[in-house]
């Protein structure tokens, strides 16, 4: 800023120091108070799909108008151990929890639980962040958990779609991705309800993340969406339960860890602790009958919590 005194400019600057936590700070120890499963959901914004906007008989009223609706809802869902859908290519979801999971030095760190089953996966992608300035709120930095399908050349990082609002509730949802091709989330019988996510204000929305291969694979006039091999969620993968302690045995719950982080140019980063975590659909595929392949999430929860 410039002052003038008696005639005399003076100059002044205003310096805004950013203080970031040091490990000590940001590190929220296990408590016996502490829960093993998500603790907060900070965001939800789901791709058009099939189970967006859905009236069940597990409380999902389809009359979510708000954001904060949107995440009352997926918070209600979790907390009650009901799936939450994330609709088509690049729905997600955000949670937090009430103390750091911290990187084993083998196994697994933290499991999520889908409702997969074989010859039926659509995988989720995992992203990490650590509370980095220690303000309790997901606005760091993303690290992806690399899976199985790292190297595939078909997967792709930096991937977007945009969703269009349709004419009329019965249509289905026009998109375009980031390389101007164009398509359709196209209706299934079995829903009937709008699939556009109703608390989007304008016409339309963008959506990006890492875009995996196509997985729906055509055998004997059926589509079954298959699984990858590892790394992803809502995928009936070697990671799955695996043998070791799961909340519930009936659930398919995959198991990752922190040390496949990644950073944007895919190389390892090294988090010796993470407080939020980002499951995003990520697959962009569909076929008749079954409709698009879109991740869903019954539960976040700190695998090291079960041993």
């Amino acid at each position: 800023t410039r002052n003038i005194v008696r005639g005399v400019a003076t100059l002044s600057a205003e310096i805004v120091v950013h203080a970031f936590a040091d490990e000590e700070q940001r590190r929220r120890p296990v408590s016996a108070a502490s829960s093993r499963f998500q603790h907060a959901v900070y965001e939800f914004l789901p791709a058009p799909g099939q189970l967006v906007g859905e009236k069940t008989e597990a409380g999902y009223t389809g009359n979510e108008r708000t954001h904060e609706d949107a995440v009352a809802y997926a918070a209600g869902r979790l907390e009650a151990r009901s799936y939450v859908s994330l609709g088509g290519f690049g729905g997600y979801l955000i949670v937090g929890f009430d103390h750091s999971i911290a990187r084993m030095e083998s196994g697994y760190d933290f499991s999520i639980e889908g409702n997969a089953f074989d010859t039926s996966s659509e995988p989720g992608v995992v992203w990490v962040m650590q509370d980095v300035n220690g303000n309790g709120e997901p606005d760091d930095t993303w690290y992806e958990l690399a899976g199985s399908e790292r190297d595939n050349p078909a997967t792709r990082r930096g991937y977007s779609v945009t969703y269009f609002r349709p004419a009329s509730d019965g249509e289905p949802v026009r998109w375009m991705d980031c390389d101007g091709r164009e398509g359709t989330v196209d209706r299934v019988n079995a829903h009937a309800q709008p699939y556009f996510p109703a608390w989007i204000a304008g016409d339309s929305y963008t959506l990006g993340g890492t875009l995996l291969p196509d997985n729906i694979v055509q055998e004997g006039g059926e589509w079954h969406p298959q699984a990858f091999a590892w790394g992803y969620v809502d995928n009936y993968g070697a990671d799955r339960l695996e043998g070791a302690p799961s909340v519930d045995a009936t659930v398919v719950a995959n198991h990752l860890r922190i040390s496949d982080a990644v950073d944007a140019a895919g190389e390892p980063v090294n988090l010796p602790e993470i407080h939020f975590v980002k499951i995003q659909t990520g697959v962009l595929a569909k076929a008749p009958a079954i409709g698009e392949v879109s991740t869903e999430v019954a539960g976040i929860y700190d695998f090291n919590l079960l041993k």
